[in-house]
Formats: structure tokens, sequence, C-alpha cells
């Protein structure tokens, strides 16, 4: 199938199906859903699974061509997923994930899967994602390691164009003009080979929030797939409104993520040292940040 086959009248009917996950998130949703709408790829369906037991979605059941699927407790991000991609049917190639508060430009499905056709063996495709104001996010990036993370943390900040900073941000990658590769993709938009996906078993949910994407670019590379950064492609992200409910929560859940993908990367028997230090490292981060959060 072309990318021009894949051109759609607003139906559902093709073989991409969008997951989002819904923690109190419907009002993002009713927009979300209504942004995809205007995308010129048609979607076989969108998956709503919903992490807040207490939230009907009675805005977003009103919605034609949405489905909901209760995860009956809040289980995380990449499992929620996991649970929203057994559900869909075998004509469902292309798996796309996104956060309920992104909105998707009309071109952004077409040149994502155009990208994927010139790609066999790209696993998962991101897009730029921007805030309100056109601000670029890096969202594509190397796996973390201690030496760059570190040049990193040090050193962003008063000199951005530091090498670790941008080995970090893949901008020593080899690049075309529109796409690059890189080491994992940011999961608030990303469109994923139905075949890799089930391929490695999915977004791992013991990543409760924040690193799953790490990890599954990580697993994806291991299987011999790539992560492809997809400039053109564009995508508004407005901020995680959901999340500024438990903020607190979400700082802490942050770190313990960091932890637990370092700790496995480093995972020797002799490397042990360094893991404590790593525990200490990051919950005195995690304790600073939520003092500065506090203070403003």
């Amino acid at each position: 199938m072309t990318a021009a086959d894949r051109q759609g009248d607003g139906k559902f009917g093709s073989e991409v199906a969008c997951i989002t996950v819904s923690y109190y998130s419907a009002a993002d949703i009713v927009e979300l859903v209504g942004s995809l709408r205007e995308s010129s790829v048609a979607l076989g369906s969108i998956i709503v699974v919903n992490n807040a037991v207490d939230d009907r979605l009675d805005e977003v059941r009103e919605l034609d061509g949405v489905s909901i699927v209760e995860a009956g407790r809040n289980a995380g991000y990449g499992a929620a997923v996991n649970i929203g991609a057994a559900s869909l049917p075998p004509s469902i190639e292309w798996i796309l994930v996104a956060n309920p508060d992104v909105k998707v430009e009309p071109t952004t499905l077409s040149t994502l899967l155009a990208a994927a056709e010139a790609a066999p063996a790209a696993g998962a495709l991101g897009p730029t994602l921007t805030d309100e104001d056109g601000a670029i996010y890096p969202s594509a990036r190397e796996l973390p390691s201690l030496r760059t993370g570190i040049g990193h943390a040090l050193f962003a900040n008063p000199f951005p164009g530091n090498r670790w900073t941008r080995r970090y941000r893949g901008e020593d990658r080899p690049a075309t003009a529109t796409t690059r590769e890189s080491g994992w993709l940011s999961g608030a938009f990303l469109l994923i080979r139905r075949q890799a996906f089930e391929q490695i078993g999915g977004f791992d949910p013991s990543y409760f929030m924040y690193f799953e994407d790490v990890d599954l670019g990580r697993r994806l590379g291991e299987a011999g797939w790539v992560s492809l950064y997809v400039k053109d492609a564009v995508v508004v992200h407005h901020g995680a409104s959901s999340t500024q409910r438990v903020a607190a929560a979400m700082n802490r859940a942050h770190h313990q993520s960091a932890y637990q993908y370092l700790a496995r990367r480093y995972s020797a028997t002799w490397l042990w040292p360094l893991r404590a230090t790593l525990r200490i490292a990051l919950a005195a981060r995690e304790r600073f940040t939520r003092h500065r959060n506090r203070t403003g």
C-alpha cells in the first residue's frame, strides 16, 4: 500500500489505530480526537484506555468511532497502552501512541507513514514536538549513559552546545534532510510498527510513568529495529494537564524510573557501588526538584 493509498476521507477503515491513555483527561481527548479527524490519513480506530476508575469520560463516550477500554486501575502509561493494543483487530498494522494533550497537524500521519515506507527497518517513528509557541522539544535522543548523562546535566544550561548535550540529543548522528535515526523517541506521540511492538512484547509495564519510551527504544534497537525521527512531521504538545493533578507523585515516578533504567543498564554484580550512588543521587535530586517546584 502506497502513501497515497493511505489518504482518507475522514472515515475509519485504514490500518492505523490510535491509543491514548486518560487520567482525568476528557477535555484534552476531545481536542485530540478533533485534530485526528482533520488528518489526511483515516484511522482504523481510536482507543482510549481509562486509568482513572472514578472518571466516566462522558464527553468522550459521545464521540463517534472512539472506544473506551477500562483499565480498572491506574495501570501506568505503558501498561495502559499494552491493554489498548491487546484489543486491536488483526487488520491494524500501525499503533499510534499519543498523549491526550497533543494536537496533530493534518499531514503529520501521512508524513510519518511515507517515511516508514521508505525505511522498512523503522520500528518506531516520531515527529517534531513543539509547544504552543513553536519552540521545539528535543524528542529524539540517544540512550542514556553515565558519561553523557553527567556531562549533559552539568553543562546543558550554561553551555547548551556542549558535546555531551549534542551527543545526547542525537545532533552528531548522520541525517538526511528529513530523517535521523535515534536511540529513542518521545512516547508523547509515537507511530509504532505493530510487528515490532509485538515482537518485543510492547511496553515494559514495570515502568509506571517515564522511561517506558526510553526502554522501548532500547529493546527495539536490540531486536534490529530502527527508531526514526521525522523532522517534517509536526505535533503540538500543550503540556501534561492530567499529571499536574499529581505533580509530586509524577516527579517521584520520574526519578524512580530513571534509577530503574540505569540500574538495569549497569546491572553487573561488581557495579553495586555505582547503583547505590545512583540511588542516593537521584533521591537527592527528586527532593531538590520537589522543593524547587513548591517554592516556584
